[in-house]
């Protein structure tokens, strides 16, 4: 088989229904869009959700949760695991500039939090603002300290 003898199935190409060419077609005249109305206007009709003037649904709901990242009680964690604190060297300190500086995270938003997934093989001194409790006993398992 070549790519010139393909050919599409029998019945699966179809001619565009043409809307509006004479009674003859059987959808002249109007064009399936009824007699007068809005939605019988070129360009008209409503838009999405729109419910005739009625309260539409989606304003008739209640609204659950905070949907803005404004809200006042926001806080953006930015969360690592201690398996990436590897990159420093023995005996160094691990702050949240020093995070930043070698790459580990690109923005410490409103605080760092050491999560406990993956080994640590250094010695740091860690000072970031939370800690799990996992992420702390593998810290001082490698002989670290956390504040």
């Amino acid at each position: 088989m070549n790519l010139n003898d393909l050919k599409p199935v029998e019945g699966s190409k179809k001619s565009a229904y043409r809307k509006g060419r004479g009674d003859a077609s059987g959808n002249g005249k109007s064009g399936g869009r009824g007699e007068n109305g809005q939605k019988a206007r070129s360009g008209g009709g409503v838009r999405q959700g729109f419910e005739g003037g009625q309260m539409p649904l989606y304003r008739r709901l209640p609204k659950r949760g905070i949907k803005k990242k404004t809200h006042r009680n926001f806080v953006e964690i930015v969360s690592i695991n201690v398996d990436r604190l590897n990159v420093f060297e023995d005996g160094q300190t691990v702050d949240e500039a020093a995070l930043v500086a070698a790459g580990v995270i690109s923005n410490a938003k409103d605080g760092v939090k050491i999560l406990g997934k993956g080994e640590l093989t250094k010695k740091l001194n860690v000072k970031v603002g939370r800690y799990s409790e996992s992420a702390k006993e593998k810290i001082a398992a490698a002989g670290g300290t956390c504040e």
